[in-house]
């Protein structure tokens, strides 16, 4: 996907994003002279920029969906942030009102899944492709991530805030699943949430309730590591990912494979992997499709039917 890498003397690339067409730029920056390179990819913008790399969620319009679209061009600009020896660090966020409202609602935004029905009857293969590959390589990215998160993060949307390695929230920002009340779905395909609460108490309820869990909450469960104000949210992370990008590459990239080699030894990744095989017998069964047929009836968002018995603050737009 994307083909080759941005090239860092500023020459030009000729890639092409799932849209078809790629947007590429290069900025002389004013204070040292460092060029900054921008790729749009479509529905994602990616940008190198010194020892950082960015990607940036970039379809406010629909709320930073995760479409088909999106899921490959996170993943291309995932790959290409991982290439060579000056990217340190990578920096996760998002342009619009919030950081992205998890799977897209309406309309055909998983060709993927489509061809499963036609083939199989069913999207076992198309959600491990599109929902538990990816996430996996986000996982195994070996170089330091920073989740940049505001506003919204809802159903797989708090999937790419949480499983960064550092997220830092700034105080208008909210996570919420609501998958098991509003879809009857258990959970996402890759069910996070033992892991980032390391609690399994507080874990049922948020996903039993579709608790919606504001910045302050989520700081003191440790979900997040610092909450900062809205507008002071670019600064905190960019003189964050600097100073991490002062060590070397090396002691970065074995310090994480230490890190996330402890969490695997307990069991996650092959509870991730359980977690997309018991969705797609449980999305089957009788109770869940009635549910999901009565919120498709009602026109509704899975966090408003999510809504209707918790009580919470309205969704995006």
């Amino acid at each position: 996907m994307g083909g080759p890498r941005p090239r860092a003397d500023g020459g030009k690339i000729n890639t092409m994003g799932n849209d078809g067409s790629v947007a590429h730029t290069v900025a002389q920056r004013a204070d040292e002279g460092s060029v900054m390179e921008r790729v749009d990819l479509g529905v994602v913008v990616y940008e190198e920029d010194g020892p950082l790399a960015r990607i940036i969620l970039n379809w406010p319009e629909r709320a930073n969906a995760q479409s088909s679209d999106m899921v490959h061009q996170f993943d291309d600009a995932l790959g290409r942030a991982g290439r060579g020896y000056e990217i340190k660090v990578l920096i996760i966020k998002a342009n619009g009102k919030g950081f992205c409202a998890g799977h897209a609602i309406g309309g055909d935004h998983y060709p993927e899944f489509q061809e499963g029905w036609e083939h199989w009857g069913g999207v076992w293969k198309a959600q491990s492709e599109l929902f538990l590959a990816p996430l996996l390589r986000l996982w195994e990215f070996p170089k330091p991530t920073i989740a940049q998160v505001h506003g919204y993060a809802l159903g797989g949307g708090t999937y790419w805030a949480l499983v960064p390695d550092i997220t830092i929230a700034s105080d208008d920002a909210y996570f919420q699943m609501p998958l098991v009340q509003g879809l009857g779905f258990p959970g996402g395909e890759t069910m996070i949430e033992p892991w980032v609460f390391m609690n399994y108490k507080r874990a049922y309820e948020y996903l039993y309730t579709a608790q919606t869990i504001d910045a302050t909450q989520a700081l003191e469960m440790g979900l997040v590591n610092r909450v900062v104000p809205r507008a002071e949210l670019d600064d905190a992370v960019e003189a964050l990912a600097q100073h991490i990008a002062r060590a070397p590459l090396s002691a970065l990239m074995g310090t994480k494979q230490l890190v996330s080699r402890a969490w695997e030894l307990m069991g996650m990744r092959m509870h991730w992997k359980m977690s997309n095989d018991v969705m797609a017998v449980v999305e089957h069964l009788k109770d869940a499709r009635e549910a999901r047929a009565d919120m498709a009836d009602r026109g509704q968002k899975p966090r408003d039917k999510a809504e209707e018995a918790s009580g919470s603050a309205e969704g995006p737009d």
